[in-house]
């Protein structure tokens, strides 16, 4: 028993570098008090007291503001960082060194019988506001990104993020330097990220102008194909327009007193005009 709660400990030291002293992980970590809740609850629940299973699990969400079915199985080391509003179904199933954060569903889609949540396999991360929702299985490190839905598999070490969730690895291909350097002159600067960033917008503009890219190669192929064919020069006009954009400019801003200043610095020592009345009384 002492050396599984000197293992929790540690594992909060491990993914956690707010943590400062046992005293403080032991006393203020919500989510090892819905663990170590849960698994007085799993014990009786195994021994068929369903009631009184379900009334322990009902006073550790009230303390702690974390919902674990009785029957859900949890392996060891698994972290659960600030926890609040974490929901894990009767049927989930979790591995060993698995991390939640706040806001966690691992739901079911179903009423039937049987099994209806999600099992996680070693090593998983869900990211906070994450849904998990369905009877799938979530492979060995893989990553779930925040407030995520996911509704079928994820194969092991991939990672998926967004509504509903898709892997972050189909389109992060790295550029050609062509692409890059079109990408560069429209301003664009998704090449920045890594391949294997979270990022499905900047991924799939990616995709894009490398679509452009080979677009333009083609073209340019057929327009030498049907000069060489008719054996004539180019005309004027023929050649695309530049993709380069002018730089922004702020002169909608400037003062529209300017043509009075230029004006009074062309005539020195002079007023305005005083008009005919003038030197009248």
């Amino acid at each position: 028993m002492f050396a599984q709660l000197r293992e929790d400990i540690r594992s909060v030291f491990d993914r956690d570098p707010a943590a400062r002293s046992a005293w403080e992980v032991l006393t203020c970590y919500p989510g090892l008090h819905a663990l170590w809740g849960h698994r007085l609850a799993h014990r009786l629940w195994t021994w068929r007291l369903r009631w009184l299973a379900r009334f322990v699990a009902h006073i550790g969400r009230w303390l702690t503001g974390i919902e674990i079915h009785p029957g859900a199985r949890i392996g060891r080391r698994f972290f659960i960082d600030h926890g609040f509003g974490v929901v894990i179904g009767e049927t989930a199933q979790i591995g060993d060194d698995v991390t939640l954060y706040q806001g966690v569903t691992l739901g079911g889609t179903s009423w039937s019988p049987g099994k209806r949540h999600p099992t996680l396999e070693d090593g998983v991360v869900v990211g906070a506001g994450a849904k998990v929702l369905g009877p799938f299985t979530v492979g060995r490190d893989a990553r779930i990104g925040s407030n995520a839905v996911v509704t079928r598999a994820v194969q092991p070490g991939e990672t998926v993020v967004g509504v509903p969730a898709r892997s972050t690895q189909r389109n992060g291909r790295a550029p050609s330097e062509k692409s890059a350097a079109m990408a560069k002159r429209m301003g664009f600067d998704a090449y920045g990220v890594a391949r294997d960033m979270p990022d499905p917008v900047a991924n799939t503009i990616n995709a894009m102008l490398e679509h452009i890219h080979a677009q333009d190669e083609r073209i340019a192929e057929m327009c030498e194909a049907i000069r060489h064919l008719s054996r004539r020069e180019p005309v004027p006009g023929e050649e695309l327009p530049d993709a380069e954009l002018p730089p922004l400019r702020c002169g909608a801003l400037e003062s529209t007193a300017e043509p009075a200043e230029e004006q009074a610095g062309e005539n020195p020592g002079k007023g305005p005009d005083p008009g005919p009345a003038a030197g009248k009384r």
